[in-house]
């Protein structure tokens, strides 16, 4: 199993390494890890980060120092999605008049107001 993992997580990497040389722009670690389907926030990426041996701040990212922390996190299980079932109860409150769908100006006064 931990080579199925290996093998998406380069996968992902190699989408990113326009070089292909196995590294990426470190900014570019968020979208790696998201496309992988962990969530983090912008503090939980930093958090990866700071685990990642990184040779020069704002520079590149190896996948051989990327490979083992984030095999780490999918095999824990970190930073999954919202299960399907709190968003649809969540999407359910913001659904008033319970016509199945938010306007724009509805979800603009909920997520600027309330």
């Amino acid at each position: 199993i931990i080579a199925e993992i290996e093998k998406k997580i380069t996968e992902a990497f190699e989408v990113f390494d326009r070089e292909s040389n196995k590294t990426v722009d470190v900014r570019e670690i968020g979208c790696i890890i998201r496309s992988l389907g962990c969530f983090p926030n912008e503090a939980e990426v930093q958090e990866l980060l700071a685990q990642i041996e990184v040779e020069e701040p704002g520079g590149f990212i190896h996948l051989e120092q990327f490979l083992p922390v984030m095999t780490k996190v999918l095999l824990e299980r970190r930073f999954w999605p919202i299960p399907e079932d709190v968003i649809l109860h969540a999407f359910e409150a913001l659904d008033e008049n319970k016509c199945g769908y938010i306007t724009k100006e509805d979800l603009v006064k909920h997520l600027t107001e309330e």
